[in-house]
């Protein structure tokens, strides 16, 4: 599993509000059965959670997403089968949201 890599929803019930599933834990911390992740949500879905440093916008598969950086949560590693892509090109924009939900900077 690699930083950045990004899975589909596994759940049925929320998937498509929630398409994609992005990891953010660094590959350094391998040994616990859990990833550390955040959910990237439909733009069209939550407009009104759009807030540029808190919730970036990430366009993947041509499709406009929104990163929920405040739905950041641990998932079984188990649930996170076949990466679909990586997003390690917004890689800034990643870890400055989770800086900003944390700091506040």
């Amino acid at each position: 599993m690699a930083q950045f890599d990004i899975y589909k929803n596994p759940n049925t019930r929320t998937k498509k509000a929630y398409p994609y599933i992005l990891d953010v834990q660094n590959p350094i911390i391998s040994d616990i059965g859990t990833r550390i992740t955040i959910p990237l949500g439909k733009l069209n879905n939550f407009k009104n959670l759009a807030m540029v440093r808190l919730t970036p916008e990430i366009i993947f598969n041509d499709e406009k997403l929104l990163l929920l950086t405040p739905q950041i949560a641990a998932i079984p590693t188990s649930l996170l089968k076949n990466p679909v892509g990586s997003l390690i090109l917004f890689r800034d924009e990643i870890i400055s949201s989770i800086d900003f939900a944390i700091t506040g900077v």
